[in-house]
């Protein structure tokens, strides 16, 4: 038994090992009473059946669970339910096993049920969404707190998170199916699924542990009929709850009403005639989507009034719930409808979405589909003067951008914004101006071709996005090839994991320009994305070999290259956003020999933390250096030659860039080598050798998300 409580104690009591003969092989967690929550890869394990077996185990299987922390060597029985049976599969729609080695993949749930009740001291485990700046662990599959993994989740890839492991903990096989435990928040954030692990051989720290959990909405969606899961203990708010639904509900009987429905709608037991007011507050605040759940029944039970005094005491009811559940403005019902409805959508750019319904948002959510950019804007309030909430206006964006496809799905997003407004209390003229307004703005006005996108607003230039992973030797590569189009989705084009040269890596842009970029209005940027120590690669100079078709291909003089990396710290993402907001009035920086010290250039741009643009002018062997301490600080913008360096190159660089809007650096640096090649007798031009490193106010870094290359080739 538990001896007392502790920062995990619901994770103990929640947390169960799965067994197979005397070895536990994976782990779980308790939902309700008699229902434990994993893997279905664990379960299958458990039987001794291939890890990936589909068919449902038959009633005569069993598993062998214990509660570590409840009932240490007491073991239970349980068996699979069937219809809670999903088994992994390799894509979101239909069964196709999964190709072992690939992640991320889908399903991979099970759901058992105990044959017994769970040993006294057992508790369901509250659950919440994952949270990206908070740090997390799991347990082993005995439950022994000693091989505990920290890790801090660091992007959504639906169905999963991925999550860098701290520490340099070794994640082995045992962790899969337990919970992925928020302390900071005390609830389940997600299910541990996989791990990538570094290959032999790699230089330490250069590619982390990556584990990987199913997110909580993936949980939710992949099995509807799950009891609605616990949630932490809410106190903000809920004496305002309270004093709203007295205004609202009239009389005891309204009360004993809405408890006994609330608690069938949550699969929870009803108090009958002990219920009261606290009771009923306090089932809607401890099940995930209670409160929803709360508002619509009760709207059901006393349709709000047309007096004013009615509609205040019901939007008094409205802000109460918003200020103790922020995050959840739909019952489950009404969230998977929408899931549904959006599966079917596929013009629609998640990230573009959050712009224009966000554009003053300080930081974006990262976010990978429609589904997750939806649980997104509904944690975001309306703001003032904007009678429409993000959530609608999200739906109402998508329906519009749908229509063009088809009447379906967005006539029934159309319908189901409607009904979502009507029942809560959004004005339908609102919706409908709103919808009207957005019409309008995405009637077409010139064609692409004349250089504004379908909508009417200026058209976005193509891009090409290289992630490179240089060998220890800087001269061979794998890498992967991505392309990302105006109001398009990014869309891996080309992977590259048997180690490549520079001239193979130019020819693979080169097909990927032919084949997958349609280049109009204008020549797509190439984007090279390097780890911060490789950032001195001057892959800007790359061609590929001369051939009797074209002759070599030169991306840096025919396309706009720039430098990226993916490696920003929270800090420096921070320090992003604030150069990023003073660019109208931002003064151009010069690091040159004297800012050689780590100490002095990092003093130097926190002196100038408003500099949007680094000019770096020293010896090369001090190049690395002084952009690592660019990145880290946040600057977006630093150009350098890679062989000169003085007064005579900074000044020659500062005058390129002086007067120059930030988004027109890219081809002023192009239009530079374009004419430092034409002509081959100066030896001199400054064109030659320029290189920039560029992460754009326009396009902003990727949030602390680990390579894309850890999620497509594990």
């Amino acid at each position: 038994m538990i001896a007392g409580a502790g920062p995990d104690t619901p994770l103990q009591q929640s947390f169960a090992s799965v067994r197979h003969g005397d070895h536990a092989i994976g782990a779980g967690v308790l939902v309700a009473d008699r229902l434990v929550l994993t893997c279905a890869h664990v379960v299958n394990s458990a039987l001794g059946r291939d890890r990936f077996a589909q068919d449902t185990p038959g009633p005569g299987d069993t598993v062998t669970l214990r509660l570590p922390h409840v009932a240490a060597g007491h073991d239970l029985t349980a068996r699979v339910l069937r219809e809670m049976w999903v088994p992994p599969r390799a894509t979101a729609a239909g069964s196709a096993p999964v190709e072992p080695g690939r992640v991320p993949y889908h399903g991979d749930l099970a759901v058992l049920e105990l044959t017994d009740a769970a040993p006294e001291g057992a508790e369901p485990a509250p659950f919440l969404q994952h949270s990206y700046a908070n740090e997390t662990i799991a347990l082993w599959a005995s439950g022994n707190p000693l091989p505990t993994v920290r890790a801090v989740p660091r992007v959504s890839a639906p169905p999963w998170i991925a999550l860098d492991v701290l520490g340099g903990a070794q994640v082995t096989e045992g962790f899969s199916g337990g919970p992925l435990w928020d302390r900071e928040r005390q609830a389940v954030v997600g299910l541990v699924a996989a791990v990538h692990r570094a290959p032999e051989g790699a230089a330490p720290g250069s590619r982390p542990t990556t584990m990987y959990a199913i997110s909580v909405p993936a949980i939710e969606a992949e099995l509807p009929t799950l009891p609605p899961s616990a949630v932490p203990t809410a106190r903000r708010g809920v004496q305002q709850l309270l004093t709203a639904l007295e205004r609202v509900l009239k009389g005891r009987e309204a009360v004993l009403a809405c408890e006994e429905r609330l608690a069938a709608r949550l699969g929870r037991p009803s108090a009958g005639p002990a219920a009261d007011l606290e009771r009923l507050a306090g089932l809607a605040v401890s099940v995930r989507r209670g409160i929803p759940e709360l508002l619509d029944l009760v709207r059901d039970h006393e349709p709000p009034a047309a007096d004013p005094y009615a509609r205040e005491d019901w939007e008094r009811l409205r802000r109460a719930a918003r200020t103790v559940r922020p995050g959840e403005y739909l019952t489950t019902r009404q969230r998977r409808d929408l899931s549904g409805l959006l599966a079917h959508c596929t013009r629609t750019d998640p990230r573009t979405l959050l712009e224009r319904v966000l554009p003053h948002a300080p930081e974006l959510p990262a976010v990978t589909g429609l589904a997750d950019a939806m649980d997104a804007l509904e944690g975001f309030s309306s703001t003032t003067g904007a009678p429409v909430p993000p959530l609608l206006q999200g739906v109402v964006r998508i329906s519009v951008e749908e229509r063009a496809a088809g009447a379906y799905p967005a006539e029934d997003l159309d319908a189901w914004v409607e009904r979502i407004a009507a029942r809560s209390g959004v004005d339908e003229g609102a919706v409908s101006q709103f919808r009207a307004d957005v019409t309008a703005a995405a009637a077409p006005v010139r064609t692409p071709a004349a250089g504004l996108s379908a909508a009417g607003t200026p058209a976005t230039a193509p891009r090409v996005q290289v992630e490179l992973l240089p060998t220890p030797t800087g001269r061979r590569f794998t890498y992967q090839i991505w392309t990302f189009a105006d109001r398009q989705p990014h869309r891996l084009a080309l992977v590259r994991d048997a180690e490549a040269g520079s001239e193979q890596v130019v020819d693979d842009i080169r097909r990927v320009l032919r084949t997958e970029v349609r280049e109009d209005p204008e020549t797509a940027l190439v984007e090279y994305f390097l780890p911060s120590a490789w950032l001195g690669l001057d892959v800007d100079s790359w061609e590929s070999p001369d051939s009797d078709e074209d002759g070599p291909f030169a991306p840096g003089i025919t396309r706009r290259v720039v430098v990226r990396t993916t490696e920003r710290s929270r800090e420096s993402y921070a320090g992003w956003k604030q150069r990023t907001a003073a660019l109208p009035h931002a003064k151009r920086l010069v690091l040159d020999h004297r800012h050689t010290d780590r100490k002095v250039a990092r003093a130097q741009l926190e002196v100038h933390r408003d500099a949007g643009t680094v000019i770096v002018c020293c010896e090369p062997d001090h190049h690395g250096t002084l952009l690592r301490q660019c990145v880290q600080a946040g600057v977006h913008t630093v150009l350098w030659h890679r062989a000169e360096h003085g007064a005579h190159i900074a000044q020659d660089l500062l005058a390129l860039v002086d007067g120059t809007d930030h988004a027109e650096v890219p081809e002023v640096v192009r239009l530079e080598r374009a004419k430092a090649m034409a002509e081959p007798e100066s030896v001199v031009h400054h064109g030659r050798r320029l290189s920039l490193l560029y992460d754009a106010p326009d396009h902003r870094p990727p949030q602390l998300a680990p390579d894309a290359w850890v999620l497509t080739q594990p």
